[in-house]
């Protein structure tokens, strides 16, 4: 019999998949809007989008970001074909939770991505909540062994876990012990929301403790409170009613501009062409994670993956060629680029 945290891995893919509303499609990037260059005194094809990371080279600044992982075949087939896209096309990819393979062992294969990515800037994934239900740094040291990962990500969930019927919901002290848990592994950790944003109050906090990567994960894109309702059968509605709930992305990244240098930020949530990519950069963002879009192409084929990624690329570089942008360096933090400002309680 499986065990119910790998059962939810499955849940979550088949309702994704199932309910349009799920991805709450806010569009809060449109708000954007960018100066163009008639005169953009470039060559397209000098272009150069491609950035370093963690002292890795991505072709252009995109995360396939975190997804599944677990004891199914079709788990398995998506965590494969998008490490293979990603090292294919040079950019980055982060796996799913893997809680679930200290519970369903069998799990594990699914997270071993290194073996179809030699190259790529992986990530491993814990839930930092699990810190207070018995979770210590041999398991963080056990999740980035298992995926061959270059650094591991920290999720924050609490209204997932809030409106999940089994939800760990004791999220006390949790800074203090990722502290801990970042003074002792031997990669970086970073710090992530999984769809409500991270705030400035967030970050000061983790500054205190030596954190500085920062993944916003805003609202805008997929909902799981929306998810983990669904999953609610005793009618308790109580995720549907927050299935909007959070900072949208482009508001968390223009609220975390003040500490630009002390962190490096990552964009993600309702991130869906690689025109909201530039404008995430422009923001702050050094690196940009999109998970719905690459969801059923990961399900079908890497080059299903590859034919998405190439698309959202040259999204990417049309966009950097109107602003006459020649370079990452030249977008990164450019707000001169912006012909309006995000403001906070948009």
């Amino acid at each position: 019999m499986k065990h119910l945290i790998n059962i939810r891995k499955a849940q979550h893919i088949e309702m994704i998949n199932s309910d349009d509303k799920v991805d709450r499609s806010k569009n809060y990037f449109d708000f954007i809007h960018l100066k163009h260059r008639a005169l953009p005194e470039l060559d397209l094809a000098e272009i150069d989008p491609s950035v370093v990371f963690m002292n890795k080279k991505l072709s252009f600044p995109l995360l396939i970001s975190s997804m599944t992982g677990g004891d199914y075949e079709i788990v398995n087939k998506i965590n494969k074909n998008c490490a293979i896209a990603a090292q294919e096309t040079g950019i980055a990819m982060g796996v799913g939770s893997q809680r679930v393979m200290f519970t369903t062992p069998e799990a594990r294969k699914s997270f071993a991505v290194r073996q179809f990515a030699p190259d790529a800037l992986l990530f491993s994934n814990l839930g930092a909540v699990q810190l207070n239900y018995g979770f210590d740094i041999s398991h963080c040291r056990e999740a980035v062994e298992t995926v061959g990962a270059d650094a591991l990500y920290f999720h924050l969930n609490p209204l997932q876990e809030a409106v999940q019927p089994e939800g760990d919901t004791n999220f006390s002290g949790l800074a203090d012990k990722i502290g801990d848990i970042a003074g002792q592994l031997k990669v970086p950790v970073i710090l992530k929301e999984v769809g409500a944003g991270i705030s400035d109050t967030d970050v000061e906090l983790l500054l205190k403790k030596n954190i500085h990567y920062i993944d916003v994960a805003g609202s805008g894109g997929t909902s799981w409170s929306r998810i983990e309702s669904l999953r609610n059968k005793d009618g308790n509605d109580l995720g549907i009613k927050f299935q909007d709930w959070g900072i949208p992305t482009p508001v968390a990244l223009g609220m975390l501009e003040k500490y630009k240098d002390k962190i490096t930020l990552v964009a993600s949530g309702g991130i869906r062409t690689g025109l909201d990519m530039v404008k995430s950069v422009i923001l702050g963002a050094s690196l940009c994670g999109l998970a719905k879009p690459l969801l059923k192409p990961a399900m079908e084929s890497p080059q299903a993956v590859i034919d998405v990624i190439k698309k959202l690329k040259r999204e990417f570089t049309v966009a950097m060629f109107l602003l006459g942008m020649k370079d990452f360096k030249s977008l990164h933090f450019n707000k001169s680029l912006m012909l309006n400002r995000v403001e906070n309680d948009r």
